[in-house]
């Protein structure tokens, strides 16, 4: 199984702009999800913690452990802001840092310490969906579930995914799912959860 949660946030964000416009769907939070790390989540249930202050344990301690990747940065020559009350760290231009040797030596020191994001953080930041979004991201999921990707996963109420969402998406039928449910979040060719 992989871990797909960039692909997820790729298609609520493809939803996004295919169903308003380049101004769509919730601002720039999908975006800031993955941030210099792998983009996963600590939570293998998809729903974030409740309870009493569990939820604010695992963010504050995100974040306590987003200031140690940051000052491993630092040492290892990166210019990295402080990270804000989510733990999110803006590194700039991901296409350049991906380019940079010092970044990419700096992030095989540091990645080790580069937590994954908390299903609370993604709340968070989570796009605000019109209710005709969150129709298309049910619709998308139904169909890839029924046409090749039976482990495709249901969106939350509000439309978004969260968590560590596995599901296998290099399969034959999978990526031929991907393809055939592709027009439902407005792309008419191979876009989305399962291409690969």
């Amino acid at each position: 199984m992989r871990t797909n949660r960039m692909l997820l946030a790729a298609a609520a964000a493809v939803t996004a702009f295919a169903l308003t416009g380049c101004g769509g769907g919730g601002g720039d939070g999908a975006g800031k999800i993955p941030t210099a790390g792998d983009g996963t989540s600590s939570t293998g249930t998809g729903k974030a913690t409740n309870g009493s202050g569990s939820g604010k344990d695992e963010v504050a301690a995100y974040v306590e452990a987003k200031r140690a990747y940051v000052k491993c940065l630092r040492e290892n020559h990166i210019e990295a802001p402080d990270p804000d009350a989510n733990g999110q760290v803006d590194l700039g231009d991901a296409g350049a840092l991906k380019k940079n040797p010092a970044f990419i030596r700096a992030s095989e020191k540091c990645g080790p310490l580069n937590p994954p994001v908390p299903a609370e953080i993604e709340r968070r930041l989570a796009p605000k969906l019109t209710p005709e979004q969150i129709k298309t991201q049910f619709a998308y999921a139904d169909c890839m579930q029924k046409n090749g990707a039976p482990d495709f996963p249901d969106p939350e109420p509000d439309g978004n995914v969260y968590g560590d969402v596995q599901w296998d998406s290099t399969t034959a039928a999978a990526k031929q799912a991907a393809r055939t449910c592709a027009p439902i979040i407005g792309d008419p060719v191979e876009q989305g959860p399962g291409k690969g």
